[in-house]
């Protein structure tokens, strides 16, 4: 690399985005540090420690993100269906010969290190469906656009479902939104929406109650449309539809969930307490997140984080050590930066002359932003624990390198914005 092609590189590097990536990695490493402190092996550097490995993680994710900048911008999108179908691949294999943990067979053993595909396959996706939209230019206005697209989505998402690992999963809906981007129609959100409201109706309310209200809103919608036929018949269907989605509900709320994840659902809708049991996790979070007020105990000196009231606390539950330590004032931070980031991603991503580097832009900021709200959103109670991370911030390195290869790769395109159409 000639000195005129390496100071163009680092020029266009969105630098003010890597700082912001260091930032909440290095947040991360404090409280991970806090969450398992202890006095008699307080070695900042002791290697064998989740803390110690964590630092490694972030060093060679640091690595991995420069790399992928030297990298040409037309290798992700010439390789991107390659990627795609080795996190397939190995999506299968954890189904063969993954470890399980927690119930969920989503691992793969790698020695001592624990390769999770299921985190592997967001950004492959991503890659994927940037490369379609790119590609073939589709309006989803027809049903062979929007079906062509689903699979791409849905194909991950059925072997995550299979381990089963429901949070992992759930994160591929927030694909959602690139491609509402691109024109998917709003519809798509409304019924999005839509479900989700019958999903919680199917808790609170009876099905002979449920189902009559359905029918009453579907013939009041029919009445105002008596004029067009074609919306009628529409909506006739899609009456019929959330019929059937309530009794599929029921059936896979039944049938299917594990008895713990039915737990979960029903303490956060306020049908059952159980704060020694399903919700100990969730309460003690609370407990942690409300004792450090506005500025926080201090570092090392929260209670709950001290003590280990709170299970996960360095992974699903970081949150909450930030809560205690730093307060208010920490969780306002943490959450700023976040807010900054996606803001960033998005403003980056529509400045991009390239399809293929926008929605992938828009698929970064969806993926971050549907972590960041579910993650902090179960440690204070308000969405059931279905165990995701906190991008670069909770412990584990399969998380923090797959996000980081999801941002750098953004960050890559948008260096090569010039010259890559």
């Amino acid at each position: 690399m000639s000195n005129t092609q390496s100071n163009r590189f680092f020029f266009n590097v969105d630098w003010i985005t890597v700082l912001i990536y260091m930032a909440l990695c290095t947040i991360g490493f404090v409280n991970i540090y806090a969450s398992i402190y202890n006095p008699e092996k307080s070695d900042l550097f002791n290697f064998g420690s989740n803390y110690g490995k964590q630092l490694i993680y972030i060093i060679l994710g640091l690595i991995l993100g420069l790399s992928i900048l030297l990298l040409d911008a037309k290798f992700f999108s010439v390789f991107s269906p390659i990627v795609y179908g080795l996190t397939l691949l190995l999506l299968l294999a954890v189904l063969v010969i993954g470890r399980k943990v927690a119930g969920n067979q989503a691992w793969i053993a790698i020695g001592s290190f624990r390769l999770q595909p299921s985190e592997l396959a967001k950004f492959g996706t991503a890659l994927l469906l940037s490369r379609y939209v790119a590609t073939f230019n589709p309006k989803f206005k027809d049903f062979k656009s929007i079906m062509f697209a689903g699979l791409i989505v849905g194909l991950p998402l059925l072997f995550i479902m299979l381990q089963p690992d429901t949070g992992s999963a759930l994160v591929f809906l927030s694909f959602m939104f690139p491609l509402y981007r691109e024109g998917l129609s709003g519809y798509f959100l409304v019924i999005f929406l839509g479900l989700i409201v019958l999903f919680i109706a199917h808790f609170l309310l009876p099905l002979y109650i449920t189902i009559p209200a359905i029918i009453l809103v579907g013939c009041f919608f029919i009445y105002q449309n008596k004029r067009k036929q074609k919306m009628m018949f529409s909506i006739t269907i899609a009456t019929i539809l959330a019929i059937c989605y309530l009794f599929m509900v029921k059936l896979i709320y039944n049938k299917v969930l594990e008895p713990h994840q039915r737990t979960r659902i029903e303490i956060m809708l306020g049908l059952k307490t159980d704060p020694k049991g399903a919700g100990y996790n969730v309460n003690q979070s609370m407990i942690a997140i409300g004792s450090g007020q506005a500025l926080g105990r201090g570092f090392l000196l929260g209670t709950q984080t001290k003590y280990g009231y709170v299970p996960a606390q360095s992974t699903d539950f970081i949150f909450s050590t930030i809560g205690e330590e730093w307060g208010f004032a920490g969780c306002t931070v943490v959450i700023g930066l976040y807010v900054f980031l996606l803001l960033r991603v998005i403003n980056l991503a529509e400045r991009q002359r390239s399809t293929f580097s926008r929605v992938y832009g828009y698929c970064v900021a969806s993926i971050i932003f549907f972590h960041v709200f579910i993650n902090i959103g179960m440690t204070i109670g308000i969405i059931p624990v279905i165990g995701i991370p906190l991008p670069f911030i909770s412990y584990g390195g399969s998380s923090l390198w797959s996000f980081t290869v999801l941002l750098f790769i953004f960050l890559k395109l948008d260096s090569n914005r010039m010259g890559f159409i």
